[in-house]
């Protein structure tokens, strides 16, 4: 089985208390129906810096990373199914899905 990172990129805040407590309850029915796959459930991410050869840069890049979830699959494609499932997706955010390697 293969280890797969899941980077969370932008999606909108919620906009009131009560929908912070949906998206969370969605998170966690989509992180608890993954179950054994689940190495690492999430990790929320505050601003980031970016450092270039140039110097360092407040804004976090052009696709500032918002957190990160560990997950084993048989395959890339599985890790896809998986990634399709989660509620950043229904908030406007994107997931990059890659293949933690061996080294």
């Amino acid at each position: 089985m293969s280890q797969f990172i899941f980077a969370y990129h932008g999606g909108r805040k919620p906009e009131s208390p009560e929908e912070g407590k949906e998206m969370m309850a969605k998170w966690h029915t989509w992180v608890g129906g993954l179950g054994d796959a689940v190495i690492n459930p999430g990790t929320p991410l505050g601003m980031s810096k970016t450092v270039s050869a140039n110097g360092v840069a407040d804004d976090g890049g052009p696709n500032p990373l918002s957190g990160f979830s560990v997950i084993e699959a048989e395959t890339m494609e599985a890790a896809l199914e998986m990634a399709k499932g989660c509620p950043t997706l229904e908030i406007g955010g994107t997931i990059e899905v890659a293949e933690m390697m061996s080294m």
